[in-house]
């Protein structure tokens, strides 16, 4: 029979005393962090996001020339 969540904490982890549970929390949190790099921003989607946001506050505030 496969263990559940719920069942890994209950048999598991809240027999860990406090410290040692926000150390399992915090190994869980970081092995789900990792980045996958196909997913990440290069230098050229930046600028086009930034081109494309300073267009945008231009056409909804044409009279406000200082703020772009």
């Amino acid at each position: 029979m496969a263990l559940t969540a719920q069942d890994v904490f209950v048999e598991t982890v809240q027999p860990l005393p406090p410290d040692e549970q926000f150390r399992l929390a915090m190994l869980i949190l970081q092995e789900l962090s990792v980045v996958n790099q196909s997913d990440t921003w290069n230098e050229q989607d930046k600028k086009d996001l930034t081109t494309a946001s300073l267009q945008y506050a231009t056409a909804l505030y044409p009279e406000e020339k200082d703020l772009v």
